[in-house]
């Protein structure tokens, strides 16, 4: 029987191992921290991260990284960006171990902070060829509130091993949750990543009492930038009109399940930074990636004026409606 590890008990991790054992796969979730590990397999749920929802009684829960990834046919890795180098390396060296390979796959949307590197290459450094046999990425407009709910979902499959993105998206389908296989990894590591910026600016947006007319220029002309870089980056074009791409933007710059959105709102009704941070009690992935993003740009003089203006506000306190009004009064262009 096919086993899947999934690493990081996170709503979007525990929303992806659901939607697998409720496929009927062995599905064993990993988590640090042993009341949750608990919780999950004595009461069926993690009411911090998914409240309300009931998880299939036959996902497996476990604090020891052996026990998940033991025999695993596909490792799928669900934990912050800032802790993934932690995370492969225990996995790297659990699977030198255990004398074990895998597809290895991710649905982390972030940039690391400085080294700009995306997450498989970040997980390529950590983790020595023989461990695993595929590097792939799991992205596109999918709130793990709504996949738990069985809302209906497409996501985009993404890695250059097409037999190994095809494996990920047979444990994945089902009749509410639709994956489809992209062999782009660059640019959908890239649109998941690059679209939380644009929501933080549309959930200030909001916040501040901006209507939908403004959240529809941020996010058409966000998608600008977005590409802009994808493509300066080395992705192809054509991702960026996809799944991973306008897809992940549209559900991430207009629903308050996000939490980059939520954070942005919050900025636009007055709270401070550190206090959104302290609020949410969650990684605001945008946040960093906003950062990332702004010094890449500057290193190769790359135009994102929204990108822009998000880091003033994030990192220099500059007022978002000063930086709204610059936006707006900037000269006058083509829109090609």
């Amino acid at each position: 029987m096919t086993k899947i590890a999934v690493l990081g008990a996170g709503s979007w991790g525990s929303a992806l191992a659901n939607r697998i054992a409720s496929n009927g796969f062995s599905t064993v979730l990993w988590s640090h921290r042993a009341e949750q590990v608990e919780e999950i397999n004595q009461a069926h749920t993690n009411v911090h991260y998914l409240p309300g929802t009931q998880l299939h009684q036959d996902l497996l829960a476990t604090v020891d990284l052996k026990v998940a990834v033991d025999n695993a046919d596909i490792i799928l890795v669900v934990v912050p960006t800032k802790g993934i180098r932690e995370v492969a390396q225990k996995l790297n060296k659990m699977l030198l171990d255990l004398q074990h390979s895998a597809i290895v796959v991710h649905a982390t949307k972030g940039l690391e902070a400085g080294s700009h590197k995306r997450i498989s290459e970040m997980l390529l450094e950590e983790m020595e060829a023989k461990t695993y046999t595929a590097i792939a990425a799991i992205s596109g407009p999918s709130h793990a509130e709504d996949v738990v709910k069985d809302d209906l979902t497409a996501v985009s499959v993404a890695s250059p091993d097409l037999k190994a993105a095809q494996a990920i998206q047979a444990v994945l389908a089902s009749p509410t949750f639709r994956p489809y296989t992209n062999q782009d990894l660059l640019g959908s590591e890239l649109g998941g990543a690059l679209k939380n910026i644009i929501a933080i600016g549309s959930g200030m947006l909001v916040g501040l009492g901006y209507g939908v007319n403004a959240q529809a220029a941020l996010l058409t002309r966000g998608l600008v930038e977005l590409r802009r870089v994808g493509v300066a980056m080395g992705a192809q074009a054509e991702t960026f009109l996809g799944l991973a791409g306008i897809g992940d933007l549209i559900v991430t710059g207009m629903s308050a399940n996000s939490r980059n959105y939520r954070a942005g709102f919050a900025l636009g009704q007055g709270q401070s930074l550190p206090e959104v941070k302290a609020q949410m009690g969650m990684v605001i992935e945008g946040v960093n990636t906003t950062k990332a993003v702004f010094e890449y740009a500057q290193q190769f003089d790359l135009e994102i004026p929204i990108t822009q203006a998000i880091y003033q506000v994030l990192y220099q306190q500059a007022d978002i409606r000063a930086e709204i009004e610059a936006l707006m009064t900037r000269p006058l262009k083509s829109e090609n």
